[in-house]
């Protein structure tokens, strides 16, 4: 003979809370890890293998800061001629110079802009 258990109810269940419950984690929220809501903080999805060397594949989403500091070193987005494009932000005496993968390092002038500093990587694929 079986009984249905019509009024069952879940929260009402007799018995001990279990001890895990303490250590179950929410949902990942990358905007507010990566800082999203900032002004000037952008994501920026990469075309191509421009910094391959450096880890960058196509396809990744690059997190870009236009407020961040210059450093010597860093992967930056800027506008070079009109054209956007990733390289490697270096310092050559009292110059700042982009050093793409490929091509020839360009020296910031007047036609070139550093738009942003990368601040971090996303990778969507593995």
């Amino acid at each position: 003979m079986f009984r249905f258990m019509a009024d069952y109810k879940g929260d009402e269940t007799t018995g001990f809370q279990s001890p895990a419950q303490d250590y179950i984690e929410g949902v990942v929220d990358l905007a507010a890890i990566l800082d999203l809501r900032r002004p000037g903080r952008y994501p920026v999805r990469v075309k191509g293998q421009a910094l391959a060397a450096r880890g960058i594949r196509d396809g990744d989403i690059l997190v870009a800061d236009a407020a961040a500091e210059p450093r010597p070193g860093v992967v930056c987005v800027a506008m070079v001629g009109g054209d956007v494009i990733l390289a490697t932000l270096t310092r050559t005496g009292a110059s700042w110079v982009l050093a793409p993968s490929s091509g020839p390092i360009i020296t910031v002038a007047e036609d070139v802009e550093v738009w942003a500093i990368v601040q971090a990587l996303v990778r969507t694929a593995v």
